[in-house]
């Protein structure tokens, strides 16, 4: 019952290119060159990284790596597996951007033809698989991070107050297809029509990545549908932040044209004062349905909590365990999990009853118990223990005390039901 960990082939799940490039790289091992570029193709709206390019000591030609090849990626460290190098060996093509050598160090101009900045760094972002170009940095700061002097940021005041100066790369106009030896300028282009097309989740996945007032301009400028089916794609943290710099109006506009459990889902994100103001404008009826879920969602946990679960002490073997389930599991709600206690039922860990009839007979229940626990708290609310069954896919969450007593069980089905009168 651990939290999935980050894909095997990635080290970092968002980097600049300054702290990518010049990594050694490693194939099966040893070590072969370093990272020269990184190599993108615009496909959607945002580049999408499709080769490393190593560049190899002694005249060697470099080689263009498919990321499917790279098994890790990180700022100490790149390592591939290709057999033999040298097929990977070959120039870029049409299509292809190099970003070190095609953007990097660039000038931007604005829509009007005015220089703005120079690209001093490109920003990367691992999503739902891949690495994506999410903007392109133009302050002092990320020029400082490129030449490995970013701790001074915090005397150079100047460069310390625009260090979150990344501008998104959908503001960015297409780059030449033939790019070749590209020489010219970067254009911006602010195109919001354009985003009118995205995906409300591929949309979302972009509000993410920009600065708040970016976020809350391009969502004042969608229409409501569109808006609100995006507002409900971003990550409750970043949805606090945005709700809060669109206008009380716009955001009432969009919670109209969602249903109950969405609007209830949004509202609950707010603090009490900025919820009053937005449910104020809300239509009556809307708010009627609204209240009652979010009045739901803040229950005590504690409230829906089951002691009828199954609990073992550690040093019981697998053979006893299996043994006396049909009879401890008589009456107890919670049945598919085993929880491993101490004489003072303080929590220990976790045993999947399909892990428990996979073991063998002679082991230990501490030996085969998953340690760490996904768990509720006392004052948790069912919201919380929502957002946990959807996050683990449990059928049961156990709830502990402060000193780590399991107090528990929340049942995945009581909570499903629940959500099924009130959303449905």
């Amino acid at each position: 019952m651990t939290t999935s960990a980050a894909p095997p082939n990635h080290g970092v799940p968002e980097c600049f290119l300054s702290e990518l490039i010049g990594t050694k790289v490693y194939n099966n091992g040893k070590k072969i060159g370093k990272l020269g570029d990184v190599v993108v193709v615009e496909r959607e709206k945002i580049p999408e990284m499709t080769h490393i390019e190593v560049d190899r000591p002694f005249g060697d030609p470099s080689l263009m790596v498919p990321v499917d090849e790279v098994r890790l990626l990180s700022h100490e460290r790149v390592e591939i597996a290709v057999d033999p190098p040298s097929k990977y060996a070959r120039q870029p093509r049409e299509g292809e951007i190099l970003l070190k050598d095609h953007v990097l160090d660039k000038k931007v101009l604005d829509t009007e033809g005015k220089e703005v900045e120079i690209v001093y760094d490109i920003k990367l972002s691992f999503r739902n698989g891949k690495y994506y170009v999410v903007g392109v940095d133009l302050s002092r700061y990320g020029l400082l991070r490129r030449i490995g002097l970013k701790g001074l940021s915090g005397i150079l005041r100047t460069a310390d107050r625009d260090e979150s100066q990344i501008i998104p790369w959908t503001y960015i106009l297409p780059l030449p297809t033939d790019i070749g030896s590209f020489k010219g300028a970067i254009s911006l282009n602010v195109l919001k029509e354009e985003m009118a097309d995205m995906h409300p989740v591929d949309l979302a996945d972009v509000l993410e990545t920009m600065e708040p007032e970016y976020r809350a301009a391009i969502l004042e400028e969608l229409d409501a549908e569109h808006a609100s089916d995006t507002l409900e794609e971003i990550d409750p943290n970043v949805q606090r932040d945005l709700i809060l710099h669109l206008t009380k109006g716009k955001v009432a506009e969009l919670i109209n044209d969602m249903t109950p459990g969405q609007a209830a889902d949004i509202l609950s994100v707010l603090p009490s004062e900025e919820r009053e103001k937005i449910v104020r404008l809300l239509a009556s009826d809307t708010v009627v349905k609204v209240q009652a879920i979010i009045d739901q969602q803040d229950e005590n946990i504690m409230n829906y909590t089951t002691t009828e679960f199954l609990k073992f002490p550690p040093g019981r073997t697998v053979a006893e365990a299996t043994s006396e389930y049909h009879t401890e599991a008589r009456g107890k709600e919670a049945i598919m999990y085993l929880y491993v206690v101490d004489p003072e039922n303080g929590l220990l860990g976790v045993i999947d009853l399909k892990e428990l009839l996979l073991a063998n007979d002679e082991d230990l229940l501490k030996d085969i118990m998953t340690e760490s626990v996904v768990s509720l708290k006392p004052h948790h609310t069912l919201k919380k223990a929502s957002e946990l069954f959807r996050r683990y896919g449990f059928r049961a969450i156990p709830v502990i005390d402060d000193d780590g007593r399991i107090l528990g069980a929340v049942m995945y089905r009581d909570i499903l039901n629940l959500k099924h009168r009130f959303l449905g």
